[in-house]
């Protein structure tokens, strides 16, 4: 064999021997393929919250004739004329009107600094007073705190004998609880004048016997018409010539 065969066949079996090698490696460090992860879509609207609460209907407050407020699942409807509850709380208006000043304290006797703020005292069934209990003895005359026009005189479960008296302006209503009896002459439709005697403490409705006071409540009335339906005042810094406010402010 010539020297130029010799060096040809040395230089294929060199080949042959690297395409070898090649070949060894490619199978040895082969790696499985890696399928790729799909990266979220920011564009996709955010699953909602979990803890987020559903809306929920507020229940319309059916009102009861201690003037403490019970909620129903469904609104009341509207109450006839002989209604005598007494309103629920509601959002408080700007301004309480004129009528809400100058009042006097519709127990006889009865000074400023022996009155007792019970407006916001907690009452059976959850209930809250939303009215002050003026003590004193039964048969002590009760006044009328301003003038105004009785609407209403009515025998009612909790506030026993009761009167619903309307102010001036169409503004107010003065209720007066748990009498013992009325004045004599006093009759619906009839026109007080502030001080004048309209009944007497008792004990009357769910007081019970022996406890003789005045429950006294004040509210905002929208509809004259609608006499027992409006927005809760406390009437203890009235009667002590200071500012108050309606339930809920």
């Amino acid at each position: 064999m010539s020297t130029r065969a010799r060096i040809l066949l040395s230089a294929a079996i060199i080949l042959l021997a690297l395409a070898a090698f090649v070949w060894w490696l490619s199978v040895r460090y082969r790696t499985t393929p890696v399928t790729p992860v799909a990266l979220p879509n920011t564009n996709e609207a955010p699953a909602e919250n979990v803890n987020r609460a559903a809306p929920t209907t507020t229940p319309t407050p059916s009102a009861n004739a201690n003037n403490n407020v019970s909620s129903a699942a469904t609104p009341a409807p509207t109450p006839p004329a002989t209604n005598t509850a007494e309103p629920s709380a509601t959002a408080p208006p700007q301004s309480l009107p004129p009528s809400a000043s100058g009042l006097l304290i519709p127990v006889v006797g009865v000074r400023p600094e022996q009155l007792r703020d019970t407006y916001n005292e907690a009452r059976s069934e959850g209930r809250v007073h939303d009215a002050i209990d003026i003590m004193a003895a039964c048969g002590t005359p009760v006044v009328a705190a301003a003038d105004g026009l009785i609407v209403k005189l009515f025998q009612s479960e909790r506030g026993g004998t009761t009167i619903y008296q309307r102010s001036t302006d169409d503004k107010l209503i003065y209720y007066y609880a748990h009498l013992k009896a009325y004045a004599d002459g006093l009759t619906e439709n009839k026109t007080v004048r502030r001080g004048e005697t309209i009944a007497y403490v008792g004990d009357t409705g769910n007081a019970g016997p022996g406890n003789c006071h005045l429950h006294f409540a004040i509210w905002l009335i929208t509809d004259p018409k609608h006499y027992w339906d409006g927005q809760n005042i406390n009437p203890y810094p009235l009667l002590r010539g200071q500012r108050s406010e309606v339930r809920g402010q």
